[in-house]
């Protein structure tokens, strides 16, 4: 600050000696703090009373290890796809009731219903299509089309495996492995050979379970497009 007149002094005179007051103040209030906290060490010091270090024992205090999450909701996953699996060494035989038209029926479902189901009773209301595909490739489909058609609430499909015309030796492959995988299906109730009309040796119509709370799908036409071939 340039000082040019007695009047510049006085302020410059003001301002140091309101500065030298505040320095004090601070000082006191840290002298101030400094004294309460020793009485509050004296204090707790006076409470406890004596305190002495413990002998040493010679142990290491460890912290105890957490247990490790348990992946429960994998676990449910893994079970659910257990139920979900179908083996190709399932010995489908002795549960089929073989005629010259293919046919299956679960213990508690009536001789009629199969009739039925063979006379076409049921509207077909999907269709998958596994002729041409690998076995595994297949099996996995067909699982995941029955889960769909189970979800949306559907009771007739249609599954086209092939009859074997493009195969090594003309066997149709697929046909025993799609009958085999469907029997191990809970909600696969009954299948028999399609009709003429509907692939015939290639294909198998499948009657599942009702499930309540949905709407019935609108169905497929009847006729096997001629466009595609079932071998």
């Amino acid at each position: 600050m340039k000082i040019t007149s007695l009047q510049d002094l006085g302020e410059m005179r003001a301002a140091l000696h309101k500065a030298e007051r505040e320095a004090a103040e601070r000082a006191a209030r840290d002298k101030a703090e400094q004294a309460r906290l020793a009485r509050e060490r004296n204090l707790f010091a006076h409470s406890v009373g004596k305190v002495s270090t413990l002998p040493s024992h010679g142990r290491v205090e460890t912290q105890p290890t957490s247990p490790l999450p348990e992946p429960r909701q994998r676990e449910r996953d893994e079970q659910a796809v257990l139920r979900e699996a179908i083996s190709d060494e399932f010995d489908v035989e002795s549960l089929l009731d073989t005629d010259e038209a293919l046919s299956y029926r679960r213990s508690d479902i009536g001789v009629n219903v199969v009739r039925k189901l063979r006379r076409g009773g049921w509207t077909i209301q999907a269709q998958i299509d596994l002729h041409g595909l690998r076995r595994d490739d297949a099996r996995e489909q067909l699982a995941a089309f029955l889960r769909d058609a189970v979800r949306r609430g559907l009771r007739c499909v249609r599954v086209v495996h092939g009859k074997g015309n493009g195969s090594p030796g003309r066997e149709p492959v697929l046909k025993g492995k799609v009958r085999s995988w469907l029997v191990q299906k809970q909600e696969v109730i009954a299948f028999v050979q399609a009709r003429a009309s509907e692939g015939g040796h290639g294909a198998v119509v499948v009657l599942l379970k009702p499930t309540q709370g949905h709407a019935a799908a609108p169905a497929l036409p009847s006729p096997l497009s001629p466009s595609k071939p079932h071998r």
